[in-house]
């Protein structure tokens, strides 16, 4: 019903009432919305990437890593793309630099 008063309001020449000045306001909100996004989503995920990135560069041997699947080890040599972890005793798995996320060094108690 309300579809068929527009159009009759249109054939007639008259603009219907709730196109007058609306069009500013929903560009504003629009903008507003993707500032809100850009602040609370994408800004902290670049961070958190960039420090993701620069962990991984900053690998060297001796440090304590935790793998993606949660397998902690000490690193014993890095590669461009790789790094040698040693998991237990003589145990070493040679895993992607990508798959390694933090450094535990500062989580493990001092003795």
């Amino acid at each position: 019903m309300n579809v068929l008063f527009v159009m009759l309001q249109a054939e007639a020449g008259a603009a219907p009432a709730g196109a007058m000045g609306g069009g500013s306001m929903m560009w504003i909100m629009l903008i507003a919305m993707f500032a809100i996004m850009y602040l609370f989503m994408i800004r902290p995920q670049n961070k958190q990437r960039k420090e993701l990135e620069q962990f991984r560069a900053s690998l060297k041997k001796g440090d304590k890593v935790v793998t993606v699947g949660g397998i902690y080890g000490i690193i014993e040599e890095v590669s461009e793309r790789t790094a040698i972890i040693k998991v237990d005793g003589a145990v070493k798995l040679k895993v992607d630099k990508n798959s390694l996320v933090r450094d535990y060094t500062q989580d493990t108690p001092q003795q």
